[in-house]
């Protein structure tokens, strides 16, 4: 049996869920994602800097989804969406987490892996000093970035980030990305 979408996003719906969505990632959607979660996001009182680190994350994590996931396998149930992804925002006490979601050809996990695991494996130090590299020394791929999407959500959380792929069939995994946002408290 193979990996179940609708079950693993319906597991991802708990009571601190302010968010969600599954279906075709297109521009218009990103659009849509961001302007609800921003009046969330001011509707809690949150202070404005977890407010913009939130959002800028955000940003990060759809992109990502738009432009780096494969096309949906012949077999899955959503055949209307070119560009399949999910994405979950909770928030709690401790800050957001937010969780994406998209299919991936089984050839591309080592390199995604390799590159999660430098992130993770890093210091804040050496994420930035990353991040420059990256800003002035990569060339832009075919997909429109550079490869610095990962590591400006790691730079912008401070946090590792959470992955997993579930295997889906032979040609395709599922990815999974975890990202927390720890809540930024305002001095009084």
């Amino acid at each position: 049996m193979s990996f179940g979408v609708e079950n693993f996003f319906n597991r991802l719906q708990t009571d601190d869920v302010i968010f969600s969505y599954k279906g075709d990632i297109s521009s218009d959607i990103i659009n849509y994602v961001l302007d609800s979660v921003e009046k969330k996001t001011e509707e809690v009182n949150d202070p404005s800097k977890t407010r913009k680190k939130v959002y800028n994350v955000l940003v990060e994590s759809l992109q990502n989804l738009y432009h780096h996931v494969a096309v949906v396998p012949d077999d899955f149930e959503d055949q209307s969406s070119s560009r399949f992804g999910l994405i979950v925002i909770c928030r709690n006490d401790k800050g957001y987490l937010i969780t994406a979601g998209n299919f991936i050809s089984t050839d591309k996990i080592d390199e995604l892996e390799k590159k999660i695991v430098k992130i993770n494996n890093s210091s804040p130090q050496e994420i930035k000093e990353l991040y420059k590299h990256i800003l002035h020394h990569q060339e832009i791929s075919e997909k429109g970035g550079g490869g610095l999407g990962l590591v400006d959500i790691a730079r912008k959380t401070g946090n590792k980030l959470e992955y997993e792929f579930i295997e889906y069939s032979e040609k395709f995994s599922f990815f999974t990305l975890k990202i927390k946002i720890d809540s930024i408290e305002v001095l009084k």
